[in-house]
């Protein structure tokens, strides 16, 4: 799995969920599913760490040529991750192949604040009129965080040619309390932290439970062929973190293995 977080900072992430897409691609899947946290520290976005706010500084703001830069109380700094999806789709949409590249999003995201858009030939927001009748044939679209998975087909069929690549990208969103989707979508890359530690899964590989340790490091738990139950995983990671570090690997707490 990526490195916590410099994975986010030098392109590992990016490098790692394009080939995940690729292969799955390569190997006929058409409806695809992409999830890991969009910016670094993810659950403390909201009141801005020094990693969130050097990641939208230092990365976003630069490669997407946000208008103003990122400054306290702009658009990007007030709705960070609903810019990095953008950018990621930016990053890893290329992968999916196809005839143009399309990013639609649900979120608040100001596209004319965009100025380098890369691969990407249109944004647009998810079911609107004007992002419907934009759409070009066998053109890959990549939908960022689009919502409940129940929708995810009427959207593809909304937006999307017959036979054309479809990507989910960064879900927030779950009605199973699961791992993944239960529609079908192929989990090409998926990084999920669960308690004390992460699941992660690069197409075609295995699915892997990995304990994060006090000094944020991680280590390979267990692996499965098949995608496993979240509770199973969950439990698996935490109970081997108690018996290791007892209550000394709690990553909020200062003196017992705090690290944010």
């Amino acid at each position: 799995m990526p490195k916590l977080y410099d994975g986010w900072f030098n392109e590992q992430v990016s490098k790692q969920a394009s080939t995940a897409v690729s292969k799955a691609i390569a190997a006929g899947k058409k409806k695809i599913e992409v999830n890991f946290p969009p910016v670094p520290n993810v659950e403390e976005v909201k009141f801005g760490t020094p990693l969130n706010q050097r990641f939208g500084k230092t990365i976003l703001a630069k490669d997407l040529g946000i208008k103003g830069g990122y400054k306290p109380g702009s658009d990007i700094s007030r709705q960070l991750i609903a810019y990095a999806n953008i950018y990621w789709a930016k990053k890893i949409g290329p992968a999916a192949g196809g005839s143009g590249l399309c990013a639609l999003s649900s979120e608040p995201v100001n596209f004319s604040d965009v100025t380098k858009r890369g691969s990407l030939s249109r944004l647009g927001v998810i079911n609107s009129l004007e992002a419907r009748q934009q759409g070009r044939d066998k053109e890959t679209i990549v939908c960022c965080n689009p919502g409940g998975e129940e929708t995810w087909d009427r959207i593809a069929s909304a937006h999307s040619s017959p036979g054309a690549n479809f990507v989910v990208l960064n879900n927030a969103y779950s009605t199973t309390y699961g791992l993944g989707n239960k529609k079908g979508y192929e989990e090409a890359y998926y990084v999920k932290r669960i308690s004390k530690g992460w699941i992660y899964r690069s197409f075609p590989g295995p699915w892997e439970a990995y304990l994060e340790k006090p000094d944020g490091s991680v280590e390979l738990l267990k692996s499965w062929k098949s995608k496993p139950e979240l509770r199973e995983a969950a439990e698996l990671v935490r109970t081997e973190s108690f018996k290791r570090f007892a209550i000394n690997n709690d990553r909020w707490t200062q003196g017992f293995g705090g690290r944010l």
